[in-house]
């Protein structure tokens, strides 16, 4: 029997801090529509990534995938750097 491969979810957002070794905090923002006033709306989310190299800088946009619990709240790991940004 082939087994399927579950669908992974992958996030992009800004780095907004280091959250310590080899940890980065990301903000994830995305767009719904009201249900009653029906006017788009923003939503934002922050979600701790795994940064293996500590590549990632504050400022950047990242994209993060999907992966096994790492520690207590980090289940998503660096995918790759979309957009390098000036750190603040």
């Amino acid at each position: 029997m082939s087994e399927k491969q579950a669908h992974k979810r992958v996030i992009q957002g800004r780095i907004v801090s280091k959250a310590g070794d080899k940890s980065v905090v990301v903000l994830v923002e995305r767009k719904v529509l009201h249900p009653k006033y029906r006017k788009i709306v923003k939503r934002f989310k922050k979600y701790t990534i795994h940064d293996e190299n500590n590549q990632a800088k504050v400022g950047d946009v990242v994209s993060a995938i999907e992966c096994r619990p790492i520690s207590k709240s980090k289940s998503f790991r660096l995918k790759d750097i979309v957009v390098k940004g000036v750190e603040l």
